[in-house]
């Protein structure tokens, strides 16, 4: 495919996962008095939504490598599609929390097979770009999702927002059936069992994936996890309308959006390197500013958007030269390389999120579990350096 398709079919399979998200968040208050249940049992369908995306990325990254990227990625749309139909009909918060699993377990296929196209085709800077610009592109669906959302709400119900994610879904696999080629050699062997524990045994085992695999799980997995706590945060404690959260929202995706762009017009004039060593100064003060916010000054809308932003920012410096450096040892299982990185991912913001239910306050949680994960990235990025130093020499 030309860049600018790969770049366009990609963005729409990775945004499958956030705008599943960004949909979701708005609704979660309201769906506590629709259920007549508890927030800890809708913070937990979030939780389980994470359960899905993150375990199932193990077998639909290697699916990918072995039927081939397109058959992968119909088939796990189908499964989206089967999840966003039980949620917007279930009568109760437990078919709820299936539905949501089902849902997480579909959308997995996204992060794994729009990272895996950009490997089988383009290499080094030429990937890198690419994936910046998928990650600009990436940066509308989340950015409306939550706009979206409160607009289903404040027009009909909760059951308006799983529709919208059931139409996303039905107009992802129409553009993969009709406008994505193959890009892989499919090699039904590697999906065997022995062959697939030998290929996660060899990733989990090179510093250099499981390094780049840490960062991500530091910065993209405190994205994840904050939307446990924000619309908490920001409805319930602040006093927004879930309307005035989604528009509030763009306040991150549009930074993630700002810095996508900036990395674009800077990163040729950058040595090596300094593009994450850039994003990560931003997300490490971000993360120190929502540490220091949440204890010195009572919550306002800019108290906690503003180090989001920051946050956001920087993590557009830092997504594609990782995810570049992450897949680049090992191209002949791609799929499944990015599948495990995508584990980590996920699984850190699914920790996030549970130790945020399990520490009780949104406040207190998001002060300090979004600068720890900020931190870790931080001393991952360390461990990076250290191991492609030494592959080097």
């Amino acid at each position: 495919m030309s860049s600018l398709r790969t770049s366009l079919i990609g963005a729409l399979l990775i945004a499958l996962g956030p705008v599943s998200m960004a949909l979701y968040t708005p609704a979660m208050p309201e769906l506590v008095e629709a259920f007549g249940t508890t927030e800890s049992m809708i913070k937990l369908s979030l939780s389980v939504y994470f359960i899905g995306f993150a375990c199932a990325q193990l077998l639909s990254g290697p699916a990918s490598d072995a039927f081939g990227r397109r058959q992968a990625s119909l088939f796990f749309l189908a499964i989206y599609l089967a999840g966003s139909i039980g949620a917007a009909a279930a009568p109760s918060v437990e078919a709820l929390l299936v539905a949501r699993l089902v849902q997480g377990m579909g959308a997995s296929v996204g992060v794994t097979v729009s990272r895996a196209i950009v490997r089988d085709q383009f290499t080094g800077a030429e990937a890198s770009r690419l994936l910046n610009m998928i990650g600009i592109m990436l940066a509308v669906g989340p950015a409306l999702g939550p706009t979206l959302g409160g607009l289903a709400l404040a027009l009909f119900d909760w059951r308006a927002v799983f529709l919208l994610m059931v139409i996303f879904g039905a107009a992802s696999a129409a553009v993969v059936f009709f406008f994505m080629p193959e890009t892989s050699r499919p090699d039904p062997a590697l999906i065997r069992p022995v062959r697939l524990a030998k290929a996660y045994g060899t990733l989990a085992g090179d510093l250099r994936v499981l390094s780049s695999a840490l960062v991500l799980a530091g910065i993209v997995g405190a994205l994840y996890a904050q939307s446990t706590m924000l619309p908490f945060i920001l409805i319930n404690r602040v006093g927004l309308t879930p309307v005035a959260f989604g528009l509030g929202m763009l306040m991150q995706t549009g930074s993630y959006f700002a810095g996508s762009v900036a990395l674009r017009l800077v990163s040729p004039r950058l040595p090596p390197g300094w593009a994450v060593r850039i994003g990560l100064v931003l997300t490490v003060t971000g993360g120190a500013a929502i540490f220091l916010s949440t204890r010195l000054v009572e919550p306002s809308f800019l108290s906690i958007m503003l180090p989001v932003a920051f946050c956001s920012f920087g993590m557009a410096f830092v997504i594609p030269d990782i995810t570049t450096a992450g897949l680049t040892p090992y191209p002949h299982f791609a799929g499944t390389a990015a599948a495990l990185m995508g584990f980590i991912q996920m699984g850190s913001g699914f920790l996030g999120g549970a130790a945020a239910a399990w520490i009780g306050d949104p406040l207190s949680a998001f002060g300090l579990i979004i600068p720890t994960m900020e931190l870790v990235a931080l001393l991952a990025y360390v461990i990076f350096t250290a191991a492609w130093a030494k592959a080097a020499s």
